[in-house]
C-alpha cells in the first residue's frame, strides 16, 4: 500500500470513527434535551429531578469508557461520574458542600488526565504567550475569589464555605490552565465553558447578582457543553495517541 492509498485509508477511518462517535453521543443529546424539557424554575427537589440532571454526565462517562477503555475511569470518565454525583447533590441546597466536593474531585481527575502522555506529547509550555495565559488565568481566579469573599462571609456556614470555595477555585483554575497546556481546541473550550458555568452559578448561589430570568439555562447549557467538549477531547486525544503509536511501529 503506497502513501496515497494509506492516506486515503486513514481519512476513511477517521470519517467512520467520527460517524460512530456521533452515534454514540446521541443518547447524551437526548438526555440533555429531556432535562431542559422537564426542568422549570419551580421544580421541587426529588430523586427523579436529580436523576434527570445527572444522566447526561453518566452517559458521557459511558461513551468515554467504551472508546478509551477501563483505565479512563481514573481520568475523564471518572471525572464525569463525580460530576454526576455533584449534579445530584446540588439539587438539594443542604448538600451544596458535598456537590462542590464532588466537582472538585472531577476537576482534579481532569487535571491529572491533561498531564498524561497522550496530551503532553502534543504540548509545550515553553512559549511566552502560554505562560502569559497561565498568569492571566491564575490572576482571574484570585480576583474572582477576592470579589466573592464579602458575599461568602454573609453565608450561614462561612467558616467552612470560605476555605472550601478557595480550594475549589484553585482546582478549577488548575484544570483550565492545564487545558491550555494541551493545546487541544475541544479540551480548551470545554474547560473555559466549565469555568463560565461555575462563575454564573456562584454569582447566583452567593447572591452576588440578582437572579437572572434564564440564569439556570445559561449555567446548564455551558455546563453540558463543557462536559461534552472535555469528553470528546479525551477520545480524540486517545485516537491520536493510537495513530502515533501505529506510525512509530511502521
Amino acid at each position: 500500500m503506497d502513501i496515497l492509498e494509506t492516506d486515503a485509508y486513514d481519512r476513511r477511518q477517521r470519517r467512520n470513527m467520527s460517524c460512530a462517535l456521533s452515534l454514540s453521543l446521541l443518547p447524551f443529546f437526548l438526555a440533555t434535551a429531556a432535562y431542559f424539557h422537564l426542568w422549570t424554575p419551580d421544580s421541587t427537589a426529588s430523586i427523579i429531578s436529580a436523576g434527570v440532571k445527572a444522566v447526561p454526565a453518566l452517559l458521557l462517562a459511558a461513551v468515554v469508557l467504551s472508546w478509551n477503555g477501563g483505565q479512563s475511569v481514573l481520568g475523564v470518565a471518572g471525572g464525569l461520574i463525580f460530576s454526576a454525583v455533584g449534579d445530584c447533590c446540588l439539587i438539594w441546597s443542604e448538600l451544596f458542600l458535598h456537590g462542590m466536593g464532588a466537582f472538585a474531585l472531577a476537576h482534579l481527575m481532569y487535571s491529572v488526565t491533561f498531564l498524561s502522555n497522550r496530551y503532553a506529547a502534543h504540548s509545550s509550555s515553553s512559549s511566552s504567550w502560554i505562560r502569559l495565559l497561565y498568569l492571566i488565568l491564575f490572576a482571574a481566579g484570585v480576583g474572582f475569589y477576592v470579589y466573592l469573599y464579602p458575599y461568602l462571609q454573609k453565608g450561614p456556614d462561612s467558616a467552612v464555605v470560605i476555605p472550601a470555595v478557595a480550594v475549589y477555585i484553585a482546582l478549577i483554575t488548575l484544570m483550565g490552565t492545564l487545558a491550555f497546556r494541551t493545546r487541544r481546541m475541544a479540551t480548551l473550550l470545554g474547560s473555559l465553558a466549565f469555568m463560565i458555568s461555575d462563575l454564573m452559578l456562584a454569582l447566583q448561589i452567593f447572591k452576588v447578582a440578582p437572579q437572572l430570568e434564564h440564569g439556570n439555562t445559561i449555567v446548564m447549557v455551558t455546563y453540558y457543553l463543557a462536559q461534552l467538549l472535555i469528553a470528546v477531547g479525551d477520545i480524540k486525544a486517545k485516537e491520536n495517541e493510537d495513530d502515533f503509536g501505529k506510525w512509530k511501529k511502521s
